[in-house]
């Protein structure tokens, strides 16, 4: 896949994932080896969703990430920029607050939110810059971001292996399981092209937020962003 392949207008990569909808969650439990509820529980942590808060769930999807955090009686509003997405996700949960929405440009007042969070999805904004300033600016005073997305191993014999997994091993598990397995090349490009931890973390900073910083998961495979707005 050449980087021409990555630099898909928001509308190819909104039918994309409405072409993968229906399996999405499936799909991705089968290619994180089980590790994506691992990850999830961690943000749901890191969150930290409380009764009385607003928790805005960005690149929610079918609402999955969404349920847990309103399970503790947070107020979520689950917002994708995937029509079909929404569409599954409204089907599976009818009473939650779902939002169709783009990242660079949010349809919310300014600070409207206690917490913004987005997991898996920050990658495949097409401008990561001003979605971390639409974060900024929807969230309130003393508010967070938490921010989960795949990154760059740690340890450099695991991330050749890592490597090799999502190129080769990846594209033949997606044409067992998902519906569009060129999707998941695409992703899997798309992951070896991010930025990594402390990449991100400056980014953040150049949004506007403080207090940055990042933990590790699965040994940096996923690696999880936090930061306050001040």
């Amino acid at each position: 896949m050449t980087r021409a392949s990555l630099d898909k207008q928001p509308h190819e990569v909104a039918s994309m994932f409405d072409d993968v909808a229906a399996n999405y969650d499936l799909t991705n439990t089968v290619l994180s080896l089980g590790q994506d509820r691992i990850w999830r529980k961690e943000v749901a942590r890191a969150v930290d969703a409380r009764p009385g808060m607003r928790v805005l769930d960005l690149a929610a999807g079918t609402a999955t990430s969404s349920m847990t955090f309103a399970a503790t009686g947070a107020y979520v509003v689950p917002c994708d920029f995937s029509l079909g997405m929404l569409q599954v996700g409204k089907k599976k949960h009818p009473h939650m607050p779902f939002a169709a929405g783009d990242a660079t440009r949010l349809p919310f007042r300014d600070e409207s939110f206690d917490v913004v969070t987005i997991s898996f999805g920050l990658r495949n904004v097409v401008d990561t810059d001003a979605a971390l300033r639409e974060m900024f600016r929807v969230t309130k005073k003393g508010g967070r971001v938490v921010i989960c997305e795949f990154s760059h191993p740690t340890w450099t014999p695991f991330r050749t292996v890592y490597t090799e997994y999502l190129m080769r091993a990846l594209p033949p598990v997606a044409t067992a399981v998902s519906s569009n397995p060129d999707a998941y090349v695409y992703l899997a490009e798309s992951i070896r092209a991010w930025p990594d931890q402390a990449g991100l973390a400056a980014r953040l900073q150049g949004a506007g937020w403080s207090k940055v910083g990042w933990r590790n998961l699965t040994g940096g495979v996923v690696a999880m962003h936090r930061g306050t707005r001040v």
